[in-house]
């Protein structure tokens, strides 16, 4: 069996350095937009937007740290800041004394909502605007592809 690595082709390679390069030019800009403009970073704004896609605005620790696909190190250290603050809580799990839960406060609320307007025309510009409706399902079926992928391929 050959164990030598089998080098992308050119193609390849440009294909995944484009995208990489997009990748890291979008989560720039639009964090650098939200830490200037909402006082929010990139990963204030996922967690805000996570448990405000939940009907009560909490989520168990673990299940939180699933949805974004963070590792828990992370997510605890991101909840601390936030909690201090006060964007989220960390409240006691009723059906679980061991959980943990992390819920949305009024004031992680009243920011995700002073902040979601301008975040979502600033992604319309930026990348809605320049795909023709054509090319935006082809991006929406290329990400899902990938993603069950990922979902099928292991670590």
């Amino acid at each position: 069996m050959n164990d030598a690595p089998q080098w992308l082709t050119a193609p390849e390679q440009h294909a995944w350095r484009t995208f990489v390069r997009l990748y890291r030019r979008l989560h720039t800009r639009l964090g650098g937009d939200l830490q200037t403009h909402a006082k929010l970073s990139g990963a204030d704004y996922e967690i805000l937007v996570a448990l405000t896609d939940v009907p009560d605005g909490r989520q168990r620790f673990q299940d939180l740290a699933t949805t974004l696909e963070w590792e828990q190190s992370r997510l605890s250290h991101q909840i601390s800041r936030m909690v201090k603050r006060e964007l989220v809580a960390r409240e006691e799990c009723a059906e679980d004394g061991r959980g943990r839960l992390v819920a949305i406060t009024s004031a992680g609320r009243a920011a995700i909502e002073a902040a979601a307007p301008r975040h979502a025309a600033l992604v319309r510009r930026l990348v809605i605007d320049a795909l023709t409706p054509d090319e935006l399902a082809q991006l929406a079926l290329l990400s899902d592809r990938v993603h069950g992928h990922l979902d099928e391929t292991s670590p």
